[in-house]
């Protein structure tokens, strides 16, 4: 697998980090040419997480061969994300409860 910074986790450390960077609502813009401030850090972070989204998808398949590769989503910003990808990605907001649930039974 890959661990990356969330996208919540990145915007904060870029706001946090900048001292001339306002803090924003998070949404899709419309162009990912940004006009302003805002917009231009929307653009970054969410098609900037698109890409690199899609970038790892594709390498994990390249290098697993594996075209039918299963791809799942889950947290907060998995549909912001998922919606821009060139890939079909599921999304399953509660795959981590039916994890734990699985493995609670699993052991009791």
């Amino acid at each position: 697998g890959a661990i990356c910074p969330g996208v919540q986790v990145s915007l904060g450390a870029l706001i946090e980090k900048t001292s001339m960077l306002p803090k924003i609502e998070l949404i899709k813009p419309a162009s990912v040419i940004g006009k302003n401030a805002v917009h231009c850090i929307q653009s970054g972070i969410v098609y900037g997480y698109v890409g690199q989204v899609d970038y790892l998808i594709s390498k994990i398949i390249a290098e697993t061969g594996r075209k039918d590769t299963k791809l799942i989503a889950t947290g907060g910003m998995s549909r912001l994300i998922s919606s821009e990808s060139t890939y079909n990605i599921t999304i399953n907001s509660t795959l981590t409860l039916e994890g734990l649930n699985f493995l609670y039974e699993m052991n009791r």
